[in-house]
């Protein structure tokens, strides 16, 4: 039985990793974490993840997911 379960989960993760939602999650956790980096920085303490993701939405997502878009979007040559 722990053979079925351990299965499941190993398919599981392989469909998650594989998953574009997760992948789009991944990318732009990591945009915030640079940008709690670079705010930490200037603000010379850490600015805590909450404030980063806040401040990263109302600055920077709706450009971030524009560019994104375009970069990953097929070309016609490609299609």
């Amino acid at each position: 039985m722990n053979e079925n379960v351990d299965k499941g989960a190993s398919e599981d993760e392989r469909f998650l990793k594989n998953s574009v939602l997760y992948k789009e999650f991944l990318a732009e956790r990591e945009e915030v974490l640079k940008h709690k980096w670079i705010e930490s920085e200037k603000a010379g303490a850490d600015i805590g993840f909450e404030k980063a993701l806040l401040d990263w939405i109302v600055k920077h997502r709706s450009n971030w997911r524009e560019r994104r878009a375009r970069e990953t979007r097929p070309t016609k040559a490609s299609a």
